[in-house]
């Protein structure tokens, strides 16, 4: 081995040793202080009571009770993003399972923190606010019909940084779903059932009460009487103390959403005036409440079409959000009579009727006829709804994030995939046949045109050295690299270089496969067009400039762990995301640079890719798991022939005619010249030899 690659493999080691003296410095992910984490309430909301040692704490409202939980994602879901580290978002979540609002916190995604700008990451934040838990939230736009019949709902993505904002998703819901498994039971548990409403058979009311579709619950006043004994209230009714034997709530609870419960129960009026109220508000479960005794059900101060003052319900330990219908009630005769009432709640928030839930009525008394003092007791009755008058689209599971990614990019994976197969196999099996086309140049220039335009700015696929430096840190943090899956375009370019480092090194990459080393290799072309005087320097510095490359990438190495908040400044070292990612639309002094090394590509070939690149420095190292030489040689090569030596732009042919195939870019030169009889030197006086002979 010489000199050259003992420092190269010198450089890398360092690298390694610098990072894993940097480890300790990583860190677990530590939640916000209180007084950081109070400040990023939202008002009229305030920060209560820590829940537990990873970051949750209850909300509390205006009123200084319950309303919720916010929490960190980092600390429950430390997902790393493309940076290495992990997306940092607040959510605030209500007792119903709603995102009461999601801010972002912090983060590292490059493409934000020196591309994009900031304002779209927070702006695809607020798309939470609103939504439940309960729903299959998922980034993108809908694929097949998308004719708005799905369970799904879509929070549309960021341009050019779709990975980015789906691991932020991911963190959201692993994080939100952990509390709500342990704090929020029964809300995490996908969509709840729904009518069906294309089911239907003949019942009446003797049939609802026989199958306990219609739930009767009986308190008397002596039951009553009974929970007031003792206090201050126990002489204030009367009326119960009158008839203890008396109904004080004869309650009745039955729901109305199956068709044929409904049409059992209402008079024909009312039952077509509830599915007309039905067709606008689909996700509401009516729910019919009857009182035969004396309680009333509602205050007489109750107002219609608001939620009743004296009724409640919960389900798995949660509030059940109820609400007046404003629907005049006319009852099929047979059916109790008495204070009828029909309350809708939305099934949306996670209400499921077919399981237990619990109807909570108040009974209310007052003491003194001046400024009296109220007192109240909870009656309360469960209730459920047969399975069979119901759909459960809990069937749907949401899918993989990596195979949602996959299907919101298949048309462009499957045109990205036969493109590299077929450029594959071109190199692999017709290699010198392509090389030695007369219109080589013009057929290479094409295949680069179409990595610039599809792979780089349509796709985006222009690998980077930020996901290089995001495998490290993740690979020495036990952290996990599903991130690398939200990117199936660049996972599947990156699979396949990869693999072409045991065929060809770092060629197949370099010089065929890089956007931006495309767009210098035009500029080069161009400046050859118009006679610019090409500059080039000599062996010695050739060789000096070479060794550029590893110092920065061993720098980039040592500062994921030794400056991680100053990476995504570091690697700007790259122009690649000025120049294909975000189409030149930055601040000026990035289009400057990126632009620079582009006109530096008139008189210069491929400096940058030559002596700066860091990712072309990973390239090279992956590329000594070469298992061939695979460009043919003669014995004259080197000596006495030197042709391709002088011809090779990249200077990776050494006087003895060697290649240096962590310095080839497969660009074929040296292919054309082996098999052109009227280029290649041995061929020529091999030729001649024969002709004079």
């Amino acid at each position: 081995m010489g000199r050259f690659y003992r420092r190269q493999l010198g450089l890398c080691w360092l690298a390694l040793a610098v990072l894993t003296a940097a480890l300790s410095l990583g860190g677990s992910a530590r939640a916000l202080e209180q007084d950081a984490l109070a400040a990023l309430i939202m008002p009229p909301f305030s920060l209560g009571e820590a829940v537990n040692e990873e970051g949750v704490w209850t909300l509390l409202n205006s009123g200084g009770a319950a309303a919720g939980y916010v929490f960190e994602t980092q600390p429950l879901a430390p997902l790393p993003g493309f940076s290495g580290a992990p997306i940092n978002a607040l959510v605030m979540l209500d007792l119903e399972g709603r995102f009461l609002n999601v801010r972002l916190i912090e983060h590292n995604e490059p493409i934000f923190v020196s591309g994009l700008g900031q304002a779209p990451f927070h702006k695809f934040f607020e798309q939470y606010r609103g939504h439940s838990i309960s729903s299959t939230l998922v980034v993108g736009v809908p694929y097949g019909k998308g004719d708005g019949a799905s369970s799904l709902v879509y929070l549309d993505g960021v341009t050019k940084a779709t990975a980015s904002v789906r691991i932020a998703h991911e963190s959201i819901l692993a994080a939100t779903l952990a509390v709500a498994r342990e704090k929020m039971q029964g809300l995490a548990g996908g969509p709840p059932a729904h009518p069906n409403r294309d089911y239907d058979e003949d019942l009446v009311w003797t049939d609802l009460v026989e199958q306990g579709l219609a739930t009767r619950h009986l308190v008397t006043n002596a039951e009553v009487q009974q929970a007031f004994q003792g206090t201050l209230w126990e002489d204030d009714d009367p009326e119960a103390l009158e008839d203890l034997e008396g109904a004080y709530l004869d309650l009745w609870i039955v729901d109305l959403g199956p068709k044929a419960i409904a049409r059992a129960v209402l008079a024909e009026d009312t039952f077509d005036e509830l599915q007309e109220f039905l067709t606008i508000s689909e996700n509401d479960e009516p729910i019919l409440v009857i009182d035969a005794g004396r309680h009333g059900l509602v205050s007489e101060d109750f107002v219609r079409n608001t939620s009743p003052d004296w009724l409640s319900a919960e389900q798995d330990g949660l509030p059940v959000a109820l609400r007046d219908a404003d629907l005049f009630v006319e009852l099929q005769a047979g059916v109790p009579e008495g204070v009828a009432m029909i309350l809708r709640t939305d099934r949306r928030l996670g209400f499921d009727p077919t399981r237990d839930w619990t109807l909570n009525v108040l009974a209310v008394r007052e003491h003194g006829s001046f400024q009296p003092q109220t007192s109240t007791v909870t009656l309360s009755a469960v209730h459920s709804t047969d399975e069979r008058f119901f759909l459960r689209p809990g069937a749907i599971e949401r899918i993989p994030p990596w195979l949602e990614a996959v299907r919101n990019r298949a048309a462009d994976l499957m045109v990205v995939t036969v493109f590299l197969l077929a450029l594959v196999a071109l190199l692999g099996l017709r290699m010198n046949t392509l090389a030695g086309m007369r219109s080589f140049t013009a057929v290479r220039l094409a295949i680069l045109a179409f990595v610039t335009g599809f792979i780089g700015w349509w796709g985006q696929g222009q690998l980077s050295i930020v996901t290089v430096l995001g495998v490290l840190r993740t690979l020495f943090d036990g952290g996990s690299f599903a991130f690398l899956l939200f990117d199936p375009f660049s996972l599947v370019i990156w699979g396949v270089v990869i693999i072409s480092f045991v065929l060809w090194g770092r060629g197949l990459f370099c010089g065929w496969l890089c956007p931006f080393g495309a767009l210098q290799e035009f500029t080069h072309h161009i400046g050859i067009r118009l006679g610019l005087r090409q500059i080039e320097p000599s062996a010695k510095w050739d060789k000096r400039l070479k060794r550029v490359k590893y110092v920065l990438l061993a720098g980039l190495v040592a500062s994921v762990f030794l400056a991680p908040s100053m990476i995504d400044t570091f690697a700007e070292v790259e122009p690649f995301k000025t120049a294909i990612t975000v189409y030149f639309l930055r601040e000026w002094y990035y289009v400057a640079y990126a632009a620079a090394w582009l006109v530096l590509g008139l008189f210069l070939f491929k400096g940058f890719c030559r002596y700066v690149c860091p990712l072309g420095a990973v390239m090279a190292i992956g590329g000594w798991l070469r298992g061939r030489d695979w460009i043919a040689r003669r014995e004259e090569c080197g000596s006495p022939c030197q042709l391709c030596k002088v011809r090779c732009k990249y200077g990776a042919i050494a006087e003895t005619g060697k290649i240096d195939y962590t310095e080839c870019f497969q660009c074929l030169d040296c292919v054309q010249i082996y098999d052109d009889q009227t280029q290649c030197v041995p061929l020529v006086l091999a030729s001649r030899k024969r002709s004079a002979a």
